[in-house]
Formats: structure tokens, C-alpha cells, sequence
């Protein structure tokens, strides 16, 4: 099956292939935003899940961990990932294994992946990121990301501004 979603993830370009109990959802938002809004709202779709994700650094290791699921592929993943999804026992591949994720413009560590190296494991990382988003949502910024479930044109609770990775 994890083959199904790595052929999904490219002939689809999405960001992010979810599957489980037989069914299959994708996703399309940059970084961490469709993790988050998962976690928040859909749960249960990422316990036991099979996932394929165009990047897994660590903070995107840390929120499939706290997702609970059970096997990843990452075209591109980060060493820095390895240990958070070993220690939940996810089960992992991937196209490419690189040092660290870096932003698309240039080789600057990606923003997220900073925010959550201090993290020694899954809870901290989301803790991290949840006071990073809290402390981005009271910042005023012109043309802001508002993170939107695909289905719906409400903003979710993940906040108004989550950096791209």
C-alpha cells in the first residue's frame, strides 16, 4: 500500500498522502499545516496511518509520532528525523537522506526545523511548535497564510501564520 501512496504523492504533486483503514486523503499545504490541522481536528486518520510527505525534517518526525503512525515515506528526510521516528517505532523509507532541511531559495536551515532543535523527543517538538504558532498568531503581518482545512473555508485552530519548510 505504502507503494499506492508513494505513486499518489508524485502523479498528484501533493505535499502529503494519508492512509487509513482503507482510506485514502491528500493534501496539498506547505510545511507542517496539514499535520497540525490533522492533529487537531482528524486524529484519528493519522493512528496506525501509512504517510507520504514530500519533506520530513524533525518537526514534521515529531507530529506523525504524536499521530501515531506507523510508516512513512519521505522523498526527501532529514537525519535529524531518524531518532524521533525510530523511538516511536515508525517504521520509514525515503528518496533522499540529507543532513538538514533547507529552505527551497537557498541552504538556510528551514525555519521549523530551528524552532524544534532543542527537542529531545515528539512532545516537546509539538509543544515547540504550538508555542511558536501561538506566538505568530498574535503578530500582525501583511498577507498572512491563513492555514484552511481543503474542505472547508474555515481557519483552523493551528493559527493564522505557520512558516513554510
Amino acid at each position: 500500500m505504502l507503494e499506492q501512496l508513494i505513486e499518489i504523492l508524485r502523479e498528484q504533486n501533493c505535499s502529503l498522502v494519508v492512509e487509513c483503514r482503507g482510506e485514502v486523503h491528500t493534501y496539498h499545504k506547505k510545511g507542517v499545516r496539514d499535520l497540525v490541522w490533522l492533529l487537531d481536528h482528524e486524529p484519528w486518520r493519522l493512528k496506525g496511518a501509512l504517510v507520504a510527505d514530500k519533506v520530513v525534517g524533525k518537526a514534521s518526525a515529531g507530529l506523525l509520532a504524536q499521530g501515531g503512525v506507523s510508516a512513512v515515506y519521505a522523498q526527501v528526510l532529514s537525519r535529524l528525523a531518524t531518532p524521533l521516528l525510530d523511538h516511536a517505532g515508525i517504521a520509514y523509507r525515503y528518496g533522499e537522506l540529507v543532513d538538514r532541511i533547507v529552505i527551497p531559495d537557498g541552504d538556510t536551515r528551514c525555519p521549523l526545523e530551528q524552532i524544534v532543535a532543542p527537542a529531545h523527543d515528539a512532545p516537546e517538538v509539538e509543544r515547540l511548535l504550538r508555542q511558536h504558532f501561538e506566538a505568530m498568531r498574535g503578530r500582525p503581518a501583511a498577507g498572512s497564510l491563513c492555514v484552511r482545512d481543503s474542505s472547508r473555508s474555515t481557519p483552523t485552530s493551528a493559527g493564522s501564520l505557520l512558516p513554510d519548510c
